[in-house]
């Protein structure tokens, strides 16, 4: 989903930096509530996973690429606010030396990337554990709903920008059809890819999965609920 440049025109370009440039001020004000000795670790092996899982993209037709995007799985590990600056850093890492995706339009990857991906993910995860047992196992699950509907999301957010400022001459029905359609596909891998991996930290270490923290709050409320006081009135009769 790398946006080339040239892709969009400079209102569109300048429209998205705008939004990726505020979510990221945001999102360094309200991620020190998330960082804590538990989660500063992991935030670096969540980047350099995304990183890796990006690289390997693919053409889909309609001049841009499809691969795993990773925001609804940072998000769920790390927290929504630091999972913005870990794709932010991933993706300015991609554009400027490795050239994948476009200088002008990083702020449209952002935005698509690292922006929509986690906040889409993040709130369809929310949404889902209310209607599942409260329980940490649950978070698998509800992982796999927020990946799999937060990629074509964000492939159709894409193709509102391109509506909007599109400068290559390609059809919106055909670039509906390549990144939606693709996307779709990609985003049954990531659900998979991220229900498993938020299953396995869990099994392992349920406390270093943010999402998880109110689940397993939750089940240490219910274990040490107080059992009710028996007198010696309560045993005679």
């Amino acid at each position: 989903m790398h946006v080339p440049d040239g892709f969009l025109d400079a209102p569109t370009s300048i429209a998205t930096g705008a939004v990726a440039a505020t979510a990221v001020a945001v999102s360094l004000r309200r991620a020190r509530h998330e960082l804590d000795d538990k989660t500063a670790p992991l935030t670096g092996l969540v980047a350099a996973f995304v990183f890796a899982v990006q690289m390997l993209n693919f053409p889909v037709g309609a001049g841009t690429s499809g691969h795993l995007l990773g925001g609804a799985l940072a998000a769920i590990l790390v927290g929504p606010w630091t999972a913005i600056l870990c794709m932010t850093v991933v993706l300015l890492v991609q554009g400027l030396f490795f050239a994948d995706g476009g200088v002008t339009a990083l702020g449209t990857n952002i935005t698509l990337m690292g922006v929509v991906t986690v906040v889409v993910g993040w709130a369809l995860f929310r949404l889902t554990l209310r209607f599942l047992p409260r329980r940490p196992a649950s978070a698998a699950p509800a992982a796999f709903v927020a990946a799999l509907v937060s990629v074509p999301v964000a492939a159709l957010c894409f193709v509102g920008l391109y509506a909007v400022g599109g400068t290559a001459d390609i059809s919106i029905k055909a670039v509906f059809a390549a990144m939606v359609g693709w996307h779709v596909l990609i985003g049954l891998g990531e659900a998979a890819i991220t229900a498993l991996t938020v299953g396995s930290v869990i099994a392992v270490r349920p406390d270093l999965v943010h999402g998880a923290r109110p689940l397993l709050a939750a089940r240490e409320l219910t274990v040490r609920e107080p059992r009710p006081l028996v007198t010696k009135g309560d045993r005679s009769e």
